[in-house]
Parts: structure tokens; C-alpha cells; sequence
């Protein structure tokens, strides 16, 4: 290790570099970290139950997915077109979620780190 090295790690980060680990101690980024597990964790886990639910209704209650609603048409053929469905909103309501909650603020972080970096 030169003495460059030594008094620049001693000191923080190089002039002219960003200190990442101030970035992610930040409370700017912290809230941002706080509102996107905020949505994703509990959507995630909602998807996963109602996916469980379909595999676990056409697995054990067949004869109830067999139950026809319309023609050749079930509940189990309208559950599992539901899953795409619910994955289209799922995507539609993080793409609003995103732009309303998350875009200002991560835009805020990047330019005070681009003001402040390199």
C-alpha cells in the first residue's frame, strides 16, 4: 500500500469520488428504502397467497374448479386467468407507485450525489 493509499482510506474517500456508504446512511435514502419495502413486501407476500390459493384449490377441491360457470368454461379456468390479470395490476399499480413515491426522491439522492460526486 503506497502512502497515497494510506492517508486517502484514512481520511474517506478520494477527492472527487462519492462517498457511498454516507449516501446509503443518508435519511433521504433510508426513507426510500423504507417505502419500497413498504409496497413490495406486502404485495409479494399477497401475490404468493392468492398463487398458493390456486395451486392448493386445483390440487385438493377439484371437483369445486371443475364447477362450470359459462360452456366449457370453470372457476378453475377464470382463477387461473385471475393470476394474470392480478400480475398486469400488480405491475400497473408499482409502475404509478413508483413514479409518485419512489422517482422524486431516489431523483433527489442522485442529484445531490452527482452535485457532491464526481
Amino acid at each position: 500500500m503506497s502512502t497515497t493509499e494510506s492517508e486517502n482510506s484514512a481520511d474517506g474517500p478520494p477527492p472527487g469520488t462519492t462517498d457511498w456508504a454516507a449516501v446509503q446512511a443518508s435519511s433521504d435514502f433510508q426513507q426510500l428504502r423504507k417505502r419500497l419495502r413498504g409496497f413490495v413486501f406486502p404485495v409479494t407476500a399477497a401475490f404468493l397467497a392468492w398463487y398458493l390459493l390456486y395451486v392448493l384449490l386445483a390440487s385438493f377441491a377439484s371437483d369445486f374448479m371443475a364447477t362450470p360457470v359459462l360452456g366449457n368454461i370453470n372457476l378453475g379456468l377464470i382463477f387461473g386467468l385471475l393470476q394474470f390479470v392480478s400480475t398486469f395490476a400488480i405491475t400497473i399499480a408499482y409502475v404509478r407507485f413508483a413514479g409518485n413515491t419512489l422517482d422524486p426522491l431516489s431523483s433527489k439522492i442522485r442529484d445531490e450525489v452527482e452535485g457532491s460526486g464526481a
